[in-house]
């Protein structure tokens, strides 16, 4: 028996140790390339595509939906209601990281990839990069659209500046599910999420629990005061 608990703790110091060093492999990768990182969110900020177009109102919302605890987490976050289990760090850290990313052991290293952009680059380059990188469906003719900005042009045919709140919350909707809720094919799905949103913007109303990513706890429930 001693030799069998022994076995165990050993198999299990190595599990760890392993874990530890893919998370680790992560962070240093991050940090090899963040020169070309902070490179390209100032190249992106320069030509009016950062974080910096937004205002301060439309940051306020975005960060509502995708990321509430954005400006004071280290990469990692699993307390803000309604925004999931990935903070706006990781999903980066999705597209920068891996050529194809599917849940299981690469959420190890992702993990250990957005810890090191955290320590490397500041808030507004990683929600640039975030904006530039970011799924947002396909335009009019079917062109899928990779990035806020892009998709602000593609689909309103203006800048990001310029969108109305409902513009610019109908672009929020999106993210959640790009191949889904489209502007141009605009179904019951998409208007229930813009509505949730603007309730959930306004105060009215908060997300059931963390994994509440599609605002449940924001859905205007039907009047049945005056059925039967």
């Amino acid at each position: 028996m001693r030799r069998i608990i022994l076995t165990a703790d050993i198999f299990i110091a190595l599990l760890v140790m392993a874990v530890l060093a893919y998370a680790g492999k992560g962070y240093a990768d991050a940090r090899g390339h963040a020169a070309d990182f902070k490179a390209r969110a100032a190249q992106l900020s320069d030509a009016g595509a950062g974080a910096g177009a937004l205002s301060p109102e439309q940051l306020r919302i975005l960060l509502l939906v995708e990321d509430p605890g954005f400006v004071r987490h280290k990469g990692l976050d699993l307390s803000n209601k309604g925004a999931g289990l990935t903070t706006i760090t990781q999903s980066l850290s999705k597209r920068l990281a891996f050529q194809e990313f599917r849940p299981g052991l690469k959420k190890i290293r992702q993990t250990g990839f957005a810890i090191g952009l955290e320590s490397s680059l500041t808030k507004e380059e990683i929600l640039t990069l975030w904006l530039d990188t970011v799924e947002m469906g396909r335009d009019a003719n079917g062109q899928w659209i990779t990035g806020f900005h892009r998709a602000s042009e593609a689909f309103y045919d203006k800048p990001v500046e310029a969108l109305s709140d409902a513009e610019f919350i109908e672009l929020v909707s999106l993210p959640i599910a790009p191949g889904h809720l489209n502007p141009f094919r605009r179904g019951k799905d998409l208007d229930d999420r813009i509505q949730r949103i603007a309730r959930r913007a306004a105060g009215e109303c908060k997300p059931e629990s963390v994994r509440d990513v599609w605002l449940e706890g924001c859905a205007v429930q039907p009047d049945v005061s005056h059925v039967g």
